[in-house]
C-alpha cells in the first residue's frame, strides 16, 4: 500500500501551511518517518492541550506568508517544488538535510544566521545531538555549491553563525 505524502503535495501546490502530525502512534521511528516525509512537527497521544497549542503558535511564527518555490543567487538555483539544485547548468545532488540547511540559508540570505536557529529549523526544536553536526553539514554544502565552482557563498561569522551571500558567492 502505497502512502499519500501530503506534505509534498502541499509544497509543490505552493502551499506552505506547517504541517503538524497528531498521532496515537508513539514510535521514534514513526515520529522520524513523518518528518523525514515533510512534516513540520509531531505529537503523539496522550498530549495536553497547552502543549498542543504552544506547539501550533510555533510552526505559526517560523510561517512565512510567501515561500517562492525558486529561490536564486547568482547561478545558484534551489528549486524547492522538484527538490532540485544547480548552479549555472551543473545539476548538485543533495541529500535531504543538505537541501533543506541550503534552503534555510538561501531564504535569509545576507542576514547571519545562529547555529540555534538552524537547528531549531532545519532539524528540529527537540535534536539533542550534537551541535558540530551544523558545521559539519556545513562544510558538505560548501564541497557541493562552492568550491567546485570556485565560490563562497557560505560565509562563517566567527562565534555567531552564518551569512549566505545574496549574489550566491
Amino acid at each position: 500500500m502505497s502512502r499519500i505524502n501530503w506534505s509534498h503535495l502541499l509544497r509543490g501546490a505552493g502551499n506552505w501551511t506547517p504541517v503538524l502530525v497528531l498521532t496515537a502512534k508513539q514510535g521514534e521511528l514513526d515520529e522520524a518517518e513523518a518528518l523525514e516525509t515533510g512534516a513540520d512537527d509531531f505529537l503523539s497521544k496522550p498530549f495536553s492541550f497547552i502543549v498542543l497549542v504552544a506547539r501550533v503558535r510555533s510552526l505559526l511564527r517560523r510561517r512565512r506568508l510567501e515561500r517562492p518555490p525558486t529561490l536564486v543567487a547568482g547561478d545558484l538555483v534551489l528549486d524547492t517544488a522538484e527538490h532540485r539544485c544547480r548552479r549555472g547548468t551543473a545539476e548538485i545532488e543533495l541529500t535531504r538535510r543538505e537541501f533543506a540547511l541550503l534552503e534555510f540559508l538561501m531564504r535569509n540570505a545576507g542576514s547571519v544566521v545562529r547555529k540555534r536557529q538552524i537547528l531549531d529549523e532545519v532539524w528540529d526544536w527537540a535534536f539533542d545531538g550534537e551541535s558540530n553536526i551544523v558545521e559539519v553539514y556545513v562544510g558538505y554544502l560548501r564541497r557541493k555549491v562552492d568550491i567546485p565552482f570556485r565560490r563562497a557563498a557560505i560565509h562563517t561569522i566567527r562565534g555567531i553563525g552564518y551569512r549566505f551571500d545574496q549574489s550566491g558567492g
